[in-house]
């Protein structure tokens, strides 16, 4: 019997980590999991000891505000780790918490994978060395990853992104459409991510601009475990409804979208849905964010195509002006929209995609038997 231990400490991790989860137990059969992380590893057969939703802080004031939480999830965290004694620790993403993961396992004499690498190419550049002795596998799901490591000297294995496959995979629901959507309207799809803080900054502008274009269905994707009041009142706006577990089924039927900045704008260009992407936080996030991250763009759409294929509207620029100029660009400028999709064909092509999560998880056993 194989022991495995997962943490996933966000949405994205979560279905990464599950379709991983599948995999190994295709190769593994006497593999059983334990970990930190969601809903679709539960699915999976992950036995859960913290769900993210718990964890889930972004930017330095939210981290700051629930040190408290999060010591407390590390020390649980390190706690079941001993407990359960797994042959190996697989970390997906959530650099902050599984980097700190990292460094007390291996102190421990633990095998440790990291699925989804840490950003550094994007900030924190200097720390891959040290992060290189914490780990005794990386697995990256980004194309332009490989390149940097090799800079550094550290071997990666490049597993292909798992998204396409997830989203290839989808079967739609034939009643969806005439459900959310008997009038006929044009469908904005509204997914402001998982995080609440996230939530907050992004919905005030889009009830402005729903009021504006009436012609339009604006539709949120709703997270189950945020507190609906959020997510603002639909009662005095009929062309605004949310939905919760039906995400995919809007991005196949909607013909433009407000994406928060993310894994969700990636789901959106592999539906072919022309997007703007979007991100806001407080001042002091955006401040010291501005002063430490290195790369031209925050959409993983632009960073993979290295060029501005979707438009970005961060911080300040994320105002009603900019957001109804755009709107409008993604509902009626059929060149627009037409060069976009045909990016988002090249886009497919760079991530390398069908079987990736199996490839991280043979690649992963490999590891693990040397």
């Amino acid at each position: 019997m194989s022991r495995y231990y997962l943490i996933a400490g966000e949405a994205s991790g979560d279905l990464h980590a599950s379709n991983l989860v599948k995999e190994i137990n295709l190769l593994d059969k006497d593999a059983v999991f334990r970990g930190f992380g969601g809903d679709k590893m539960i699915h999976e057969g992950v036995e859960i000891v913290q769900h993210y939703k718990d964890i889930a802080f972004m930017g330095f004031k939210e981290v700051i505000l629930h040190l408290s939480t999060i010591r407390k999830a590390m020390n649980l965290c390190k706690t079941d780790i001993l407990k359960f004694k797994p042959d190996v620790l697989i970390l997906v993403d959530y650099p902050g918490f599984n980097s700190r993961m990292a460094k007390f396992a291996k102190g421990k004499g633990l095998r440790v994978m990291y699925y989804i690498s840490p950003q550094f190419w994007a900030w924190k550049e200097n720390r891959v060395k040290r992060f290189k002795d914490r780990v005794d596998g990386i697995f990256l799901i980004l194309p332009f990853e490989k390149d940097f490591y090799q800079k550094h000297q550290i071997d990666a294995f490049f597993c292909g992104h798992p998204l396409p496959e997830v989203v290839d995979s989808f079967r739609k629901d034939p009643e969806f459409e005439q459900t959310i959507n008997p009038e006929g309207k044009d469908i904005i799809a509204i997914l402001p991510g998982s995080r609440k803080q996230e939530i907050v900054k992004l919905m005030p502008l889009i009830y402005e601009l729903a009021g504006e274009f009436k012609e339009c269905l604006f539709v949120i994707a709703a997270s189950a475990h945020i507190p609906m009041q959020l997510y603002g009142s639909t009662l005095d706006l009929p062309s605004v409804k949310i939905i919760i577990g039906k995400t995919y089924d809007l991005l196949s039927i909607a013909k433009a979208g407000i994406v928060k900045s993310g894994t969700a704008a990636l789901e959106a260009a592999l539906f072919s849905l022309p997007i703007v992407v979007c991100y806001r936080t407080t001042w002091l996030n955006y401040y010291i964010t501005k002063r430490m991250i290195k790369v031209n763009y925050i959409s993983l759409v632009n960073l993979i195509l290295n060029r501005g294929v979707v438009k970005e509207l961060i911080q300040n620029s994320y105002n009603k002006q900019n957001l109804s100029q755009e709107l409008n660009k993604l509902l009626h400028d059929s060149p627009y929209r037409e060069y976009m999709i045909a990016e988002y064909g090249n886009l497919r092509q760079h991530l390398y995609g069908e079987g990736a999560s199996r490839r991280a998880a043979v690649a992963i056993l490999k590891k693990m038997s040397n």
